[in-house]
């Protein structure tokens, strides 16, 4: 495989992986091809890298920068703004559970600590106790497992994944 076709499927699949944690196909293709370059690149570069709006770059690079996968690099003498991926995959993958656990666990948490103030005494009642407080003992050890990981070093991630293994 050639390198131009193996960098093209490099971009699309990050970009199919990106939607599956919850980002948009283009800002996770911004991603890969930020990625892929060896030095910082304009919205320009970008936007002729993939075809796409100078709109839609400046939006997808400013949310890359919200998830702390993206930085502005400045050169001297440029006013052009260029940015740079973060390319450690242990700092990649806690932006990723960090942002994920924002906004998909903690809401979930706080719905679960006011639904177990619902009381009552009939079957249904406490089978939907039973169920709520079933799935809070679960999403809270899913949060401080988060934490712990969102929190760790490498080596002590990468020591506990083998250990798994």
């Amino acid at each position: 495989m050639e390198y131009q076709e193996g960098r093209d499927k490099f971009i699309q699949a990050w970009g199919t992986l990106g939607t599956q944690w919850g980002i948009n196909r283009t800002m996770a293709q911004i991603h890969a091809i930020l990625l892929l370059s060896p030095v910082a690149m304009s919205a320009e570069d970008v936007m002729e890298g993939l075809k796409i709006s100078r709109g839609n770059a400046n939006m997808n690079l400013r949310a890359l920068m919200d998830w702390e996968l993206v930085y502005k690099e400045l050169k001297p003498g440029e006013r052009k703004e260029f940015f740079v991926a973060e390319k450690n995959m242990m700092e990649i993958a806690k932006a990723i559970a960090t942002q994920r656990k924002k906004k998909e666990l903690d809401p979930l948490v706080k719905v679960l600590e006011e639904l177990s103030d619902v009381k009552g005494s009939s079957d249904e009642e406490k089978e939907f106790a039973k169920v709520v407080n079933d799935f809070q003992v679960f999403s809270k050890k899913a949060d401080s497992t988060l934490d712990t990981l969102i929190k760790s070093d490498a080596n002590w991630l990468l020591g506990s994944f083998f250990k798994l293994m």
